[in-house]
């Protein structure tokens, strides 16, 4: 083989090599801060959802979930989810399909000091007509809530 092909060949899979999440080492994961672990009244806050509708699904979805009380000021709270609709990327994305690509955004926050300890986001699949870019919303708060209680399933890891 030519030295040529051979640095062809070496380029390709170099280039290849960081979307392809199976190849590259597995960083251990970062605690959850046990304040996520141990809340048990949320205040929900609506920093741009989208139509009410959408808020209020979320709303509903925690609701009917059960884990927290939801309380009416964030205060009382001992977390605060805020929720938006982003467009672009999410962070959880290599690269944009296309840049109005919409998501949905859940910050944790602390509501004392207002520092995010967490942030949870998914995509909207895209669309052309309205009633399935209600579908399409909907499916992401659904996933967005999935992700919310796989994080608070996790065990409090002990700090060393």
């Amino acid at each position: 083989m030519s030295k040529i092909r051979l640095v062809v060949i070496s380029l390709g899979i170099a280039m290849i090599l960081p979307f392809v999440p199976a190849l590259q080492a597995q960083a251990p994961a970062a605690p959850i801060p046990l304040q996520i672990l141990t809340a048990k009244k949320v205040f929900i806050s609506n920093a741009g959802a989208g139509p009410d509708r959408v808020f209020n699904q979320f709303y509903m979805a925690i609701k009917n979930w059960g884990r927290y009380e939801l309380v009416n000021a964030p205060g009382d709270a001992d977390l605060v989810f805020e929720i938006s609709l982003d467009p672009g990327c999410s962070t959880k994305e290599w690269f944009c399909s296309t840049p109005t690509q919409y998501h949905f955004k859940l910050l944790l926050l602390d509501p004392k000091t207002h520092i995010v300890l967490q942030r949870v986001e998914e995509s909207i699949a895209p669309f052309m007509r309205d009633k399935t870019g209600d579908n399409n919303a909907g499916n992401a708060i659904d996933k967005l809530l999935e992700d919310l209680k796989a994080l608070t399933a996790q065990p409090a890891a002990t700090p060393k």
